[in-house]
């Protein structure tokens, strides 16, 4: 654990944040007293969505997997 003072955090603080990141505790001082600690935080732990959170809010049409088929083709064609 580092104890370091208010002006020498201010100065390096990108440097002592990297270092929290990394797992380091960092405890600044005020005139040689601990007032406050820097620590990483904890990573947020990401939960998946629940399906079907769209259902009913949109629809496709009948013919979605042949829309536009043939101005799709020339576009291809064309680049040849």
């Amino acid at each position: 654990m580092q104890t370091v003072n208010i002006h020498e955090a201010k100065t390096h603080l990108s440097r002592f944040v990297d270092q929290a990141a990394a797992g380091d505790e960092i405890v600044i001082a005020r005139a040689g007293r601990p007032v406050a600690r820097l620590v990483a935080l904890a990573p947020l732990k990401s939960r998946p969505r629940p399906l079907g959170l769209g259902k009913g809010r949109f629809t496709l049409p009948e013919n979605f997997d042949s829309l536009h088929a043939s101005e799709i083709q020339q576009m291809f064609e064309a680049a040849q």
